[in-house]
């Protein structure tokens, strides 16, 4: 038993494993600097993982919404707390609704629907 122990034991510790014979290999080879052709091909393009989900313009969704100054309650989630009108980044609407929205806010706010400042 105790030579099988010993066999095993010296076939372990002679033989290296492929993947290290393959890197000292690389290593020890006269070029040392990596092929930049493998490393660099112009057609591949890199995989981006995406770090947010894209908003959607909910006017370009759904088409029965409509956008207008005498329906508050639309425009109050387009502005913040204190009475600023939220950018496209924030609120996900095309520049065409965009526009749209802030006019009708400022009709709102000409009218006294929408409040100017909240203090």
């Amino acid at each position: 038993m105790s030579e099988d122990i010993k066999n095993i034991e010296e076939t372990e510790v002679s033989e290296t494993p492929a993947p290290v014979k393959e890197a000292v290999e690389k290593t020890s080879s006269e070029d040392s600097y990596p092929d930049r052709s493998r490393r660099f091909d112009p057609d591949s393009k890199p995989q981006r993982v995406p770090r947010f989900k894209k908003k959607v313009c909910r006017f370009c969704h759904s088409k029965d919404v409509a956008i207008d100054y005498k329906r508050s309650d639309i425009l109050e989630k387009f502005i913040t707390d204190r009475g600023k009108i939220l950018p496209r980044r924030i609120t996900g609407t095309c520049a065409k609704h965009q526009r749209l929205v802030a006019t009708e806010i400022k009709k709102a706010r000409m009218i006294a629907l929408l409040p100017f400042v909240e203090l």
